[in-house]
């Protein structure tokens, strides 16, 4: 937005200078110039590098937290709007406004190991408060060198290491010389994402020492915030929490949070002190409590929830209990990777906006919650991203802060460039949304990311028309690589590389044409055509054999569709022996996973992805569960059979991507399917299977809510399907009829 047209026209970027982990407090009071019972409305508008609290009169202004949280910030810094009128009347005297600036992601050193960035040395905050009369009289208050500076409570705060609160400086702290920052105001745009949230508080579910003597507390959950409480202790006491996902030999297991410290300290004043850190964020199910005055109680701390806003739309049960588990396991990783940004993991010295996990879980993001506006911010930010990349490739990570990132000579080489799946992310994020909500708008907003990829995979295409070039991390985190080298996968990743193309060009053929772009959709259905041919040609054997013969490179090719006729069927029958002899286990990675089992169920080999799915040794889904996880794991393995954590330096305990099967559990398990962009025409086809009695699956879609209950006794399905008002529907049963219907209940018998 053009700084003529933002709220924060006339404000003032402000600072001041202060060690790097101080929190910047500015305040400013002034008489109000109507009566406060004459005040029709007062809005609040604010942004910053860093993160930023404001308050009014004493009170919060907003209950969303980490404002304004992270974008593509060189070309697109979000500015957020508070209507703040209740406290405005509410008060007395003059107005006293307050901004406490953190760290947050723009002088966060984010990243990982040795490479670690900022967007700059020195954060600022901007506001604009306008209260508007019912005379029609308008006062603008806006920051400026009139505010006044110092440092706040929070004497440290770090995204990864942690925050330290001082209560004692509550009672005053040493003022700062207020300077002003010169800030693009072009990058200035209104917020669009959804607001982080605190969602709810859970309890102590145990307090223990453990072997070493150390009072641990277990929550229960995994989950992504921060710890709650209230204390009276001995002034200048420090009570200092460490936060983990995992236990190992009945110790914190901080081993995979690698370089972050997620570390918490709090100083007493000496009276009843309140804390809540709200400048950072954990990733953890267990803490680590040292200094609390006296013995620590279960009802002392509760553990804040916090995630972007967004809300539940799918849900999921059925007769095995693990299975019903694993689909909460996904929607928790979900919450706690969806906070600002679609990041890998919420917890480790790292924290990104990796494309791939997101081009993997974006169909089941968008059944499980409402993802549309979160979705659509981070496309944002891809395309402008994606626009600003010096090879014209979609960077690894949006927003793209590793371009800043001071690498070792021997890390990330050869990572740059087109690659797929995490690049198809410009094609496979869009397609899902477009499946999920039929947004016309949205969908030519998101295409030109398509024709970027596209555009820049096109070079790398060899000769013989396969995608052989460039770099790529292929079926990462294949179950059979070694810990310490994560892309040595069985399937080769230029055969993984050409069927990602073709996927991405057919779609983009069909956002083209959807949009009335003729000419685009012909260039991507040829390109489409063309992959095909030499798929085909130089991978695939008459045998149905594909190139490197594992399970990844069959998913891909029969799910994508690259595959037709007696090779397809030879290709299903080849990955379904694959499987058996797997003794039913995965052994597909990333690019794998989320399609091995479509590429079963729609190829006749329904019983084997049923097999594949309940398989409780690992590596399998349910594995995991069966260790107590509660959320999807980055590793098959992250934790081992005798409780031991995965020796390789990468590995954590909350990461949706393999978790992209559940995907595959709403539709086929579940029955219920968009037939048509949005759900405007949907798709009833329940698939019973071994192992499962019964399942109930519900959607709140863009139409209405959809729920589809199904239970098998003695051979025969008895199918329960609700529908909205009017909206079609093809059931299709077992029996291989297919029943049309129009909104509505309906109950329906079948032979399994």
């Amino acid at each position: 937005m053009s700084v003529t047209t933002s709220p924060l026209t006339d404000a003032a970027f402000l600072t001041a200078d202060a060690e790097s982990g101080v929190a910047l407090r500015f305040t400013f009071s002034t008489p109000l110039f109507a009566p406060r019972d004459e005040v029709a409305s007062a809005t609040l508008w604010a942004s910053a590098r860093g993160v930023y609290e404001a308050e009014v009169d004493g009170v919060p202004a907003t209950e969303s937290v980490l404002n304004p949280g992270w974008t593509a910030y060189e070309w697109r810094l979000t500015y957020q709007s508070f209507d703040v009128t209740s406290t405005i009347r509410a008060a007395s005297g003059d107005l006293r406004l307050a901004l406490v600036l953190g760290n947050g992601w723009w002088r966060g050193q984010l990243g990982f190991g040795e490479a670690l960035a900022d967007y700059g040395d020195e954060i600022a905050v901007a506001a604009t408060l306008e209260i508007v009369s019912r005379d029609g009289t308008v006062q603008r208050i806006s920051t400026s060198d009139a505010w006044h500076a110092a440092a706040s409570d929070v004497t440290r705060n770090s995204l990864y290491g942690g925050q330290t609160i001082d209560a004692r400086l509550r009672e005053g702290a040493p003022s700062l010389a207020v300077r002003e920052c010169d800030v693009d105001r072009t990058a200035l745009a209104p917020q669009t994402s959804p607001r982080v949230l605190r969602h709810e508080a859970l309890p102590a579910q145990r307090i223990w020492r453990s072997p070493a003597g150390r009072v641990l507390v277990d929550f229960g959950q995994n989950l992504v915030g921060w710890l709650r409480f209230r204390v009276q202790g001995a002034r200048g006491n420090v009570i200092r929490i460490r936060h983990a996902e995992v236990l190992e030999d009945g110790e914190l297991g901080v081993r995979p949070l690698r370089n972050a410290e997620a570390t918490d300290e709090f100083v007493l004043s000496g009276g009843v002190d309140a804390f809540e850190p709200t400048f950072t964020f954990h990733g953890f199910r267990y803490a680590e409590v040292d200094g609390w005055p006296g013995e620590l109680r279960s009802g002392d701390l509760e553990a804040v929830v916090v995630h972007s806003e967004m809300a539940r739309t799918g849900r999921f049960a059925c007769s095995d209990p693990l299975v019903t588990q694993l689909v909460e396991n996904s929607v928790w990783s979900q919450r706690g990777n969806f906070l600002s940004v679609p990041t890998d993991c919420p917890q480790r010295d790292e924290r990104l906006g990796w494309t791939g996990d997101i081009a993997a879980f974006a169909a089941s993001a968008a059944f499980a919650f409402d993802s549309a506006d979160f979705l659509d911010s981070w496309l944002n930010d891809l395309l402008l991203e994606t626009e600003h990349a010096p090879d014209g490739a979609v960077p690894f990570v949006i927003p793209a802060i590793l371009k800043y990132a001071n690498f070792p000579a021997d890390m990330m080489s050869g990572w740059s460039g087109p690659t797929a799946v995490w690049g198809d992310a410009a094609v496979w994020v869009p397609q899902a949304l477009w499946y999920a909500y039929g947004d016309l708008d949205r969908l030519a907003a998101h295409y030109p990311a398509m024709v970027l990829h596209l555009s820049s995979v096109e070079p790398l295409i060899s000769e013989r028309g396969l995608w052989e070039h460039g770099n790529q991390f292929g079926d990462w985190l294949d179950p059979d690589a070694p810990p310490e080298d994560p892309a040595a996968a069985k399937a080769d990743p230029a055969v993984v590389a050409t069927a990602c193309l073709y996927r991405s060009a057919s779609f983009a053929a069909d956002a083209a044409a959807a949009l009335g772009k003729e000419t685009d959709a012909a260039r991507w259905r040829a390109l489409a055509d063309r992959t095909r041919t030499a798929f085909v040609r130089h991978y695939v054997t008459e045998a149905g054999i594909v190139a490197s013969d594992c399970a990844t490179v069959y998913a891909l090719a029969i799910a994508f569709d690259v595959l037709t006729g007696d090779v397809r069927r030879l290709a299903a029958d080849r990955l379904a022996q694959i499987v058996r002899d797997s003794g039913y286990r995965v052994t597909t990675g990333f690019a794998g996973t989320p399609y091995v089992t479509w590429a079963l169920s729609e190829t006749g080999h329904l019983d084997e992805a049923y097999r594949l799915l309940l398989e409780r040794e690992c590596p399998s889904w349910l594995y995991p569960i069966t260790m107590g996880a509660t959320t999807v794991w980055e590793r098959w393995d992250s934790m081992l059979p005798e409780g031991s954590i995965n020796p390789g330096g990468m590995t954590s305990f909350n990461h949706y991507a393999l978790g992209a099967v559940v995907d595959w559990v709403y539709q086929v398990v579940g029955g219920l399917r968009p037939a048509a962009p949005g759900y405007e025409r949907i798709r009833i086809e329940p698939r019973p299977g071994p192992g499962i009695e019964w399942a109930e699956t519900s959607l709140e879609t863009r139409q209405g809510y959809v729920s589809v209950a199904w239970r098998v006794e003695a051979g025969e399905l008895t199918l329960d399907v609700a529908l909205p008002d009017g909206v079609p529907a093809d059931i299709v049963l077992p029996d291989g009829r297919v029943v049309e219907v129009h909104g509505g209940g309906h109950i329906f018998t079948s032979t399994v």
